[in-house]
């Protein structure tokens, strides 16, 4: 099976030697995605929610790089250094997620590589045969 590297430019992928995401056929795994801005800087520094929506848009292009959207994610991971964040950063993750509805988890980390990161997000996407997102339905 082929695979195919997608970077974001963070300055850590080649010094860390990762990629954003990586598609492997109908699979895109993407990596632990930190508030980087353009510039390298933290963005949103001291507001959870700010950086989980930077998270998130970081991913929404490295899912774009790799031919899926964010209706082809079935599961998230979020990472939080105060799990206390963990509404803040859920309505952020309902504005990019809420009707995809992946499967989901937050968990606290005692910190990151950048003490000012207060979020970090990974996410799973799968690409039906046909290339189109999947019917989600809740399960009753």
């Amino acid at each position: 099976m082929s695979h195919r590297l997608i970077s974001s430019g963070s300055p850590y992928e080649p010094r860390i030697g990762f990629s954003r995401a990586v598609r492997a056929g109908s699979h895109v795994f993407v990596s632990g995605t930190a508030p980087i801005a353009p510039d390298g800087s933290t963005a949103a520094r001291g507001d959870p929610a700010g950086q989980a929506r930077r998270c998130f848009e970081i991913i929404q292009a490295a899912l774009e790089q790799a031919g899926a959207s964010l209706t082809h994610v079935v599961r998230t991971r979020i990472f939080l250094t105060h799990i206390e964040d963990w509404e803040l950063v859920g309505r952020v993750h309902g504005e990019f997620f809420g009707d995809v509805r992946p499967a989901s988890t937050v968990v606290e980390v005692s910190r990151f590589i950048d003490p000012d990161w207060l979020v970090e997000v990974e996410a799973d996407a799968l690409i039906d045969g046909d290339d189109a997102a999947p019917e989600r339905r809740p399960s009753q």
